[in-house]
């Protein structure tokens, strides 16, 4: 019941916000299933529900976006979502760096909770820091953009932070901006499960716990209604406190991951 509340709770809370800016919904998400799931888990079941929320977006804003960006943008995204989705299942399958025991408890620091709590850190710091809050690329840039985000969102689902800051400066209007980035991420998503399902969860599906499907499915019943209240509160600005409170949050999550505590 825990995992419900936690888990559902932020990709309802976190849908509506990042309709305007901020943190990206995958962001959250996946460390919220990580409490309660093995890492590669939870960057897939985070994937699904980024998926689907992300089609219910297009529903409401796809027609606005701007079919030349996506194709500079998410098409270089979608060939280096392969790479990092690969790494995902790659790093994986790597034994335990470092073995401790406290308490009677024994806790491992693997290479993929290591990779993975940095990114958390290094994400948390980049959508909160002034000096990254107004990072922007010129337009031309927008293929490297693309490789970036596709990049991280293949490996740990972070991918809205660099795609935020690679399609502010494409000279798109609030709505179109939204719209583009939207379909940029369900091409992306789209990408990296098809990965997951080759290289890692066709082969495992045995080992996914049966209780997770349940959690995928009120996850993004959640996510729709969160994406749906916000896209009637589309005008209004993010919440600054809310994402110091996030940052703080995901932070402390990198942390316990990479000593092995999560």
């Amino acid at each position: 019941m825990m995992e419900y509340l936690v888990v559902c709770g932020v990709a309802l809370v976190l849908s509506g916000l990042t309709l305007f800016s901020g943190f990206g919904l995958g962001t959250i998400l996946m460390p919220a299933f990580a409490l309660f799931f093995p890492i590669p888990i939870a960057v897939a079941a985070t994937a699904v529900v980024h998926l689907a929320n992300n089609l219910f977006k297009v529903f409401l804003v796809g027609r606005r976006a701007d079919v030349s960006v996506v194709a500079r943008f998410a098409l270089p995204a979608s060939l280096a979502a392969v790479l990092g989705a690969f790494l995902l299942t790659a790093f994986g399958q790597w034994p335990a760096l470092i073995t401790y025991q406290v308490g009677g408890r024994i806790y491992e620091v693997t290479l993929l909770k290591l990779v993975i709590a940095v990114l958390i850190i290094f994400f948390a710091f980049f959508e909160l820091l002034p000096r990254f809050q107004n990072l922007a690329f010129d337009r031309k840039y927008l293929p490297w953009g693309g490789l970036l985000s596709g990049f991280f969102g293949g490996l740990s689902g972070h991918q809205g932070a660099l795609r935020s800051a690679f399609l502010i400066k494409a000279g798109l209007k609030k709505e179109v901006f939204i719209g583009t980035g939207t379909v940029s991420a369900v091409i992306v998503d789209i990408v990296r499960l098809a990965v997951y399902g080759v290289s890692f969860y066709a082969a495992k599906l045995g080992t996914i716990p049966a209780e997770m499907f349940g959690l995928v499915l009120a996850a993004t019943l959640a996510a729709f209604l969160g994406a749906f209240l916000g896209a009637r509160m589309m005008k209004k600005a993010t919440l600054r406190t809310v994402q110091f409170i996030i940052g703080g949050l995901l932070t402390m999550v990198g942390l316990g991951m990479a000593v092995g505590i999560l």
